[in-house]
């Protein structure tokens, strides 16, 4: 008996180790050829298998190997795709190149043959470079470097920059507030592909807006708390700079309102790329795993044509919810407003009068069948905003992504717009900030400053270009405005000339004097007061606006706070991106001194990964050019 005791151990054992032999863990890190930077998002699967992972926001990455597997395929949009060979290693460093504009073909054949067709060729192609050089048995080889067609569709606003005002003539300044970060996440995605954004892709308020900022909870029953901070501008010694915070209320998830949420998914042919459909997918599915059984989710998509995927089903119902999602394909055109039509008609047949009633609508933003005018668009979501479901607008992937669209339409539906370049930022959208991406807690929430001109000679708001509001709509209830969420920050930067100040460095546009009305000199009866600061917001359910005020006095203080200084320094970084007439004595040197000694708690690297992509701007400043690669003859 004892024997068949030693022989059940011992096949026990040799399972056991059987097991052990069929997977190992490999670890290591992706970064730039060149510059040794981490490159984030780099997709890594084991070929031939479904199982992958993303690096995260430092390049590094962790996969499962099994012991059958033989290559790993690394891919990034922007660099050339590699396959590695897998040994027994347990720790991979990998380095990608990024992939030129210029497809390089080696052709050897007969010379006599070959002037005609490359002549030919020539005629119908511009910019083509032809190389010869004389070969074997009379031949030559030719090298010919054939321009690749750039299908780059991306769509961007203009951005006008906001310019300075002189207080005298324009002592009101009135905006909306903006929670939308995805401009910073966009121009991250250019910067780890070794490019800068076009200008007009850096929205500096979005950019700063990206992080959260320790300000004080409201202390009475309003829901959002104001913060002023005033110092020296970094950027240019002779002016100030007023900082502005806002800080929604935090709200335990168990105590957040039920959610009918209706996920309306792209699956249209411009969503089969890695960085979309499946990227999407994989952000989804983190979003379910933080539903509660008292929240509800249903799945619309729409490419040819729109269609439920998935009834509306309670959150304790993963499985079912999880199922639906990896069952979802990429194919077809994009039928974009018939499927905003459905996924609307869906959450309102669901409505919770208590809870929060959101579409979350992820795509590249490339609609192109049914209604697809912007401005139709924006019509129907503006008339669907009043049925009380708001709208999150989630983008996805590169070469044909439709930013300014996407923004406006999120705005349009009281809701948000975010960017997502890697699993990195799902999980800062859907876990790290679940509350305040999907719950609101108050809409419709504006901004108006009073500038005390015996203190103010002029100022700047800088970024909001898109959220100015005329004077007149601080009041009229009926103005949409941007809303918050459930432990949102909202920040705002001003910069200010003194009053008292004589010769600013800073030149002022030239307006002629008025002919019927006079400037009246500045008041004597408010010592002390630089501005009043005034905030409109309603309830989430609400139709009446309701008014906080706040004094804001002169003092200037000489140890600004972290929140501020990190505020700066992206507000800083956001103008040297775009080469701000106003930038001042703004440099990379400044930006890292100011954010390398801001970055507080960081617990989750953002700040961190801020800095090294300041440092990568820095070297694609230097204009190192890129590696030229020339085939060797063989």
């Amino acid at each position: 008996m004892k024997n068949y005791w030693y022989l059940f151990a011992l096949l026990l054992l040799i399972t056991s180790c059987r097991s052990l032999a069929q997977n190992r863990t490999l670890t290591g890190q992706v970064t730039h050829s060149r510059y040794n930077q981490p490159l984030a998002g780099v997709n890594l699967t084991i070929k031939g298998t479904s199982l992958g992972t993303l690096t995260d926001s430092a390049g590094t990455f962790t996969i499962q190997v099994p012991a059958s597997a033989r290559s790993l395929v690394v891919s990034q949009v922007g660099y050339i795709t590699q396959e590695i060979r897998l040994g027994t290693q347990k720790r991979l460093n990998i380095k990608l190149q990024p992939d030129t504009n210029t497809l390089q073909e080696v052709v050897e054949v007969a010379f006599d043959q070959a002037e005609q067709a490359v002549k030919a060729a020539a005629n119908m192609m511009s910019r083509i470079q032809i190389k010869a050089s004389v070969g074997p048995m009379n031949s030559r080889r030719i090298l010919i470097d054939l321009p690749r067609t750039n299908y780059n569709t991306e769509e961007y606003d203009r951005v006008e920059e906001n310019i300075f005002l002189e207080t005298t003539r324009n002592p009101l300044s009135t905006f909306s507030i903006d929670v939308d970060a995805a401009s910073y996440s966009n121009v991250r995605r250019f910067l780890n592909n070794g490019r800068k954004p076009p200008k007009d892709a850096v929205r500096i308020e979005e950019m700063v807006n990206y992080f959260k900022y320790s300000y004080p909870q409201p202390k009475k029953e309003d829901p959002v708390a104001m913060i002023t901070e005033l110092a020296a501008c970094p950027w240019n010694p002779d002016n100030q700079l007023l900082h502005i915070g806002l800080q929604g209320k935090n709200i335990p998830t168990d105590n957040l309102p039920p959610a009918n949420l209706v996920f309306l998914i792209d699956v249209s042919g411009s969503m089969a790329s890695e960085d979309k459909l499946p990227l999407v997918i994989a952000g989804f599915k983190l979003l379910v795993n933080q539903l509660r059984p008292q929240d509800k989710v249903a799945i619309a998509v729409y490419a040819g044509a729109a269609g439920l995927v998935l009834p509306p089903t309670p959150g304790n119902r993963k499985e079912v919810i999880l199922s639906a999602l990896e069952k979802l394909e990429a194919g077809g055109s994009t039928a974009g407003g018939e499927g905003i039509k459905l996924a609307y008609k869906v959450a309102q047949e669901n409505l919770l009068k208590e809870g929060n009633n959101r579409v979350i609508l992820a795509t590249d933003g490339d609609f192109n069948v049914g209604v697809s005018s912007t401005s139709e668009l924006e019509r129907l979501i503006e008339e669907k905003r009043e049925s009380g479901v708001f709208l999150t607008v989630l983008g996805f992937g590169t070469g044909n992504l439709k930013d300014s669209r996407m923004e406006k339409l999120a705005d349009i539906g009281n809701g948000n717009y975010a960017y997502l370049d890697n699993i990195q930022e799902a999980k800062k959208v859907f876990v790290n900030e679940f509350g305040g991406t999907l719950f609101t807690i108050a809409k419709d929430v504006k901004l108006q400053l009073e500038f005390n001109p015996a203190y103010v000679k002029a100022y700047r708001l800088i970024g909001y270009e898109n959220r100015n509001l005329h004077n007149e709509d601080f009041k009229n209830d009926k103005k949409d405005a941007g809303d918050l969420g459930a432990g949102h920050t909202v920040t705002a930067l001003y910069e200010i000339i003194p009053a008292s100040s004589k010769k600013s460095s800073t030149p002022l546009s030239e307006v002629d004097e008025l002919k019927y009305q006079q400037v009246k000199s500045p008041p004597t009866a408010f010592a002390g007061e630089l501005l009043t600061l005034k905030l409109r917001y309603k309830a989430p359910d609400g139709n009446t606006s309701k008014l906080l005020e706040k004094i804001v006095n002169t003092d200037v203080t000489t140890k600004p706070s972290e929140n501020f200084r990190f505020a700066a320094a992206v507000a800083e970084f956001g103008m040297l991106l775009r080469d701000s007439e106003h930038k001042g004595q703004a440099t990379y040197a400044n930006v890292l001194s100011l954010a390398e000694g801001a970055k507080g708690q960081d617990p989750e690297g953002y700040r961190a990964e801020f800095v090294r992509l300041v440092k990568t701007t820095q070297l694609l400043d230097n204009g190192i050019p890129e590696a030229q690669v020339v085939p060797k003859e063989k």
